[in-house]
Protein backbone atom coordinates (compact mmCIF):
# COMPACT_ATOMS: atom_id res chain seq x y z
CA UNK A 1 0.00 0.00 0.00
CA UNK A 2 1.47 3.61 -0.90
CA UNK A 3 2.78 5.69 1.81
CA UNK A 4 0.98 9.27 2.45
CA UNK A 5 1.76 12.19 3.64
CA UNK A 6 0.60 13.84 6.02
CA UNK A 7 -1.39 16.15 4.27
CA UNK A 8 -2.65 13.63 2.12
CA UNK A 9 -4.00 11.43 5.88
CA UNK A 10 -5.53 14.68 7.05
CA UNK A 11 -7.36 15.10 3.31
CA UNK A 12 -8.29 11.39 3.17
CA UNK A 13 -9.43 11.13 7.10
CA UNK A 14 -11.56 14.07 6.35
CA UNK A 15 -13.13 13.17 3.41
CA UNK A 16 -13.91 9.99 5.02
CA UNK A 17 -15.74 11.54 8.00
CA UNK A 18 -17.78 13.53 5.77
CA UNK A 19 -18.84 11.08 3.86
CA UNK A 20 -20.05 8.83 6.80
CA UNK A 21 -21.50 12.09 8.16
CA UNK A 22 -23.90 12.91 4.71
CA UNK A 23 -23.95 10.35 2.41
CA UNK A 24 -22.32 12.54 -0.72
CA UNK A 25 -19.06 12.79 -2.30
CA UNK A 26 -17.36 15.51 -0.65
CA UNK A 27 -15.53 18.72 -2.62
CA UNK A 28 -12.76 20.30 -2.04
CA UNK A 29 -14.85 23.82 -1.25
CA UNK A 30 -16.59 21.65 2.11
CA UNK A 31 -13.45 20.44 3.14
CA UNK A 32 -11.44 23.89 3.15
CA UNK A 33 -14.58 25.73 4.70
CA UNK A 34 -15.01 22.75 7.01
CA UNK A 35 -11.81 21.48 8.24
CA UNK A 36 -9.47 24.05 8.69
CA UNK A 37 -6.42 22.25 6.60
CA UNK A 38 -4.47 25.29 5.72
CA UNK A 39 -4.14 24.79 2.31
CA UNK A 40 -5.98 26.19 -0.99
CA UNK A 41 -8.86 24.53 -2.75
CA UNK A 42 -6.34 24.35 -5.60
CA UNK A 43 -3.95 22.41 -3.22
CA UNK A 44 -6.96 19.97 -2.06
CA UNK A 45 -7.76 19.25 -5.17
CA UNK A 46 -4.49 18.32 -6.46
CA UNK A 47 -4.27 15.53 -3.06
CA UNK A 48 -7.65 14.49 -4.21
CA UNK A 49 -6.75 13.93 -7.56
CA UNK A 50 -3.24 11.85 -6.05
CA UNK A 51 -5.78 10.11 -3.19
CA UNK A 52 -8.41 8.88 -6.53
CA UNK A 53 -5.16 8.04 -9.07
CA UNK A 54 -3.65 5.82 -5.47
CA UNK A 55 -7.00 4.12 -5.20
CA UNK A 56 -8.43 5.50 -1.94
CA UNK A 57 -10.94 7.69 -3.62
CA UNK A 58 -13.58 7.65 -6.39
CA UNK A 59 -15.61 10.37 -8.08
CA UNK A 60 -18.81 11.10 -7.31
CA UNK A 61 -21.71 9.86 -9.36
CA UNK A 62 -23.48 13.13 -9.26
CA UNK A 63 -20.99 15.85 -8.39
CA UNK A 64 -17.19 16.92 -8.78
CA UNK A 65 -16.41 15.77 -5.21
CA UNK A 66 -14.94 12.20 -4.35
CA UNK A 67 -16.02 9.74 -1.89
CA UNK A 68 -13.81 6.59 -0.28
CA UNK A 69 -13.43 3.54 -1.92
CA UNK A 70 -13.57 0.58 -0.49
CA UNK A 71 -9.47 0.33 0.49
CA UNK A 72 -9.68 4.54 1.53
CA UNK A 73 -12.60 2.96 4.32
CA UNK A 74 -10.61 0.70 5.48
CA UNK A 75 -7.43 2.54 5.48
CA UNK A 76 -9.42 4.69 7.67
CA UNK A 77 -10.22 2.09 9.80
CA UNK A 78 -7.41 0.50 10.45
CA UNK A 79 -4.99 3.63 10.75
CA UNK A 80 -6.71 6.55 11.06
CA UNK A 81 -10.00 6.23 13.39
CA UNK A 82 -10.46 6.05 17.56
CA UNK A 83 -12.43 3.71 18.63
CA UNK A 84 -15.18 5.06 21.10
CA UNK A 85 -14.70 1.89 23.89
CA UNK A 86 -18.03 1.11 24.92
CA UNK A 87 -18.63 2.86 28.76
CA UNK A 88 -18.76 -0.06 31.51
CA UNK A 89 -22.36 0.78 31.71
CA UNK A 90 -23.33 0.10 27.84
CA UNK A 91 -21.06 -3.15 28.69
CA UNK A 92 -23.18 -3.95 31.64
CA UNK A 93 -26.26 -3.30 29.88
CA UNK A 94 -25.21 -5.57 27.05
CA UNK A 95 -24.24 -8.35 29.65
CA UNK A 96 -27.58 -7.96 31.43
CA UNK A 97 -29.51 -8.76 28.11
CA UNK A 98 -27.96 -12.23 27.29
CA UNK A 99 -27.21 -13.83 30.42
CA UNK A 100 -29.87 -15.58 30.95
CA UNK A 101 -29.19 -17.40 28.25
CA UNK A 102 -25.46 -18.00 28.57
CA UNK A 103 -26.61 -22.12 28.82
CA UNK A 104 -28.75 -21.81 25.78
CA UNK A 105 -26.64 -21.52 22.50
CA UNK A 106 -29.06 -20.76 20.21
CA UNK A 107 -30.74 -18.59 22.62
CA UNK A 108 -27.62 -16.45 23.16
CA UNK A 109 -27.07 -16.40 19.77
CA UNK A 110 -30.62 -14.79 18.79
CA UNK A 111 -30.47 -12.48 21.68
CA UNK A 112 -27.22 -11.17 20.86
CA UNK A 113 -28.23 -10.78 17.49
CA UNK A 114 -31.00 -8.51 18.40
CA UNK A 115 -29.06 -6.47 20.56
CA UNK A 116 -26.62 -5.91 18.02
CA UNK A 117 -29.12 -4.89 15.52
CA UNK A 118 -30.76 -2.47 18.58
CA UNK A 119 -27.34 -1.07 19.40
CA UNK A 120 -25.72 -0.31 15.52
CA UNK A 121 -29.68 0.07 14.16
CA UNK A 122 -28.17 -1.98 11.17
CA UNK A 123 -29.37 -5.35 10.36
CA UNK A 124 -27.23 -7.79 12.62
CA UNK A 125 -26.27 -11.20 11.54
CA UNK A 126 -24.97 -14.55 12.82
CA UNK A 127 -24.00 -18.22 11.81
CA UNK A 128 -23.68 -21.28 13.77
CA UNK A 129 -21.91 -24.53 13.50
CA UNK A 130 -25.12 -26.24 12.70
CA UNK A 131 -25.14 -24.32 9.68
CA UNK A 132 -27.98 -21.57 10.91
CA UNK A 133 -28.28 -18.62 10.06
CA UNK A 134 -30.18 -15.79 12.85
CA UNK A 135 -30.78 -12.01 11.73
CA UNK A 136 -32.38 -9.34 13.36
CA UNK A 137 -33.62 -5.30 12.18
CA UNK A 138 -33.83 -5.70 8.66
CA UNK A 139 -35.97 -2.82 8.76
CA UNK A 140 -33.25 -0.84 10.14
CA UNK A 141 -31.43 -0.68 6.60
CA UNK A 142 -34.83 1.39 5.25
CA UNK A 143 -32.90 4.23 7.46
CA UNK A 144 -30.14 4.91 5.09
CA UNK A 145 -30.48 6.14 1.62
CA UNK A 146 -28.22 3.51 0.21
CA UNK A 147 -31.08 1.28 0.79
CA UNK A 148 -33.81 3.61 -0.78
CA UNK A 149 -32.48 1.52 -3.97
CA UNK A 150 -34.64 -1.25 -4.31
CA UNK A 151 -31.93 -3.68 -6.00
CA UNK A 152 -29.63 -3.28 -3.20
CA UNK A 153 -32.01 -4.13 -0.58
CA UNK A 154 -33.72 -6.73 -2.27
CA UNK A 155 -30.35 -8.25 -3.18
CA UNK A 156 -28.97 -7.88 0.81
CA UNK A 157 -32.86 -9.11 2.14
CA UNK A 158 -32.53 -12.26 -0.44
CA UNK A 159 -28.99 -13.04 1.42
CA UNK A 160 -30.79 -13.50 4.58
CA UNK A 161 -31.67 -17.29 4.23
CA UNK A 162 -28.35 -18.20 2.31
CA UNK A 163 -25.93 -19.84 4.46
CA UNK A 164 -23.73 -20.88 1.99
CA UNK A 165 -23.13 -17.27 1.02
CA UNK A 166 -21.84 -15.95 4.05
CA UNK A 167 -20.09 -19.39 5.36
CA UNK A 168 -18.29 -18.44 1.72
CA UNK A 169 -17.60 -15.30 2.51
CA UNK A 170 -16.21 -16.08 6.00
CA UNK A 171 -13.82 -18.72 4.21
CA UNK A 172 -12.28 -16.53 1.58
CA UNK A 173 -11.57 -14.36 4.29
CA UNK A 174 -9.55 -16.87 5.75
CA UNK A 175 -6.72 -15.80 7.75
CA UNK A 176 -5.60 -12.51 6.06
CA UNK A 177 -1.84 -11.30 6.34
CA UNK A 178 -2.63 -8.15 6.55
CA UNK A 179 -4.93 -8.54 9.89
CA UNK A 180 -4.22 -10.38 13.22
CA UNK A 181 -6.41 -13.27 14.01
CA UNK A 182 -8.46 -10.77 16.45
CA UNK A 183 -9.06 -7.83 14.49
CA UNK A 184 -12.47 -7.76 13.44
CA UNK A 185 -13.08 -7.94 10.06
CA UNK A 186 -14.45 -5.28 7.24
CA UNK A 187 -15.81 -6.44 3.87
CA UNK A 188 -17.05 -3.06 1.65
CA UNK A 189 -18.26 -2.88 -1.66
CA UNK A 190 -16.76 -5.22 -4.23
CA UNK A 191 -15.77 -7.51 -1.11
CA UNK A 192 -19.37 -9.05 -0.83
CA UNK A 193 -18.87 -10.02 -4.45
CA UNK A 194 -21.97 -9.14 -6.10
CA UNK A 195 -23.35 -6.43 -8.31
CA UNK A 196 -25.46 -4.41 -6.16
CA UNK A 197 -23.67 -4.14 -2.78
CA UNK A 198 -21.31 -1.93 -3.89
CA UNK A 199 -22.80 0.44 -1.24
CA UNK A 200 -22.76 -1.70 1.37
CA UNK A 201 -20.21 -3.01 4.11
CA UNK A 202 -20.17 -6.26 6.40
CA UNK A 203 -18.24 -5.98 10.11
CA UNK A 204 -18.24 -9.09 11.45
CA UNK A 205 -16.05 -11.23 14.29
CA UNK A 206 -15.92 -14.91 14.65
CA UNK A 207 -16.82 -16.45 18.07
CA UNK A 208 -16.22 -19.65 19.96
CA UNK A 209 -18.76 -20.25 22.59
CA UNK A 210 -17.84 -23.56 24.20
CA UNK A 211 -18.05 -26.28 21.01
CA UNK A 212 -19.76 -23.70 18.50
CA UNK A 213 -18.33 -21.43 16.37
CA UNK A 214 -19.22 -19.21 13.90
CA UNK A 215 -19.61 -15.42 12.74
CA UNK A 216 -21.34 -12.20 14.53
CA UNK A 217 -21.94 -9.21 12.58
CA UNK A 218 -23.66 -6.16 11.10
CA UNK A 219 -24.43 -5.30 7.15
CA UNK A 220 -25.20 -1.70 6.59
CA UNK A 221 -23.98 1.05 4.77
CA UNK A 222 -20.22 1.01 3.66
CA UNK A 223 -20.20 4.38 5.23
CA UNK A 224 -20.46 2.88 8.82
CA UNK A 225 -20.04 4.63 11.53
CA UNK A 226 -17.28 2.49 12.04
CA UNK A 227 -15.55 4.78 15.01
CA UNK A 228 -19.03 2.54 17.51
CA UNK A 229 -20.22 0.04 15.18
CA UNK A 230 -16.24 -2.02 15.01
CA UNK A 231 -15.99 -2.20 18.93
CA UNK A 232 -19.84 -3.30 19.46
CA UNK A 233 -19.24 -5.95 17.09
CA UNK A 234 -15.94 -6.74 19.02
CA UNK A 235 -17.44 -6.52 22.25
CA UNK A 236 -20.92 -9.22 21.38
CA UNK A 237 -18.54 -11.68 19.99
CA UNK A 238 -16.46 -11.96 22.56
CA UNK A 239 -18.90 -11.72 25.03
CA UNK A 240 -20.74 -14.86 23.70
CA UNK A 241 -17.73 -16.65 23.66
CA UNK A 242 -16.66 -15.91 26.97
CA UNK A 243 -19.94 -16.39 29.12
CA UNK A 244 -21.07 -19.49 27.56
CA UNK A 245 -21.98 -21.91 30.38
Amino acid sequence: MADLTQRQIRILKSIVEEFIETAEAVGSETLEKKFNLGVSSATIRNEMAALTQLGFLKKGHLSAGRAPTSMGLKYYVRNLMTPKTLSINEEIGAKEKVWDFRNEFERLIREATKELACRTRSMALATTDHGAIYSYGASNLLEQPEFFDIDVTKTVLSLIDNTNYWFDIDNKVGDNLDETKDMVHLLIGEDLGLEHLEPCGFIYQRYQAGPHRGILGVVGPARFRYQYVVPVVDYFAELVSTITG
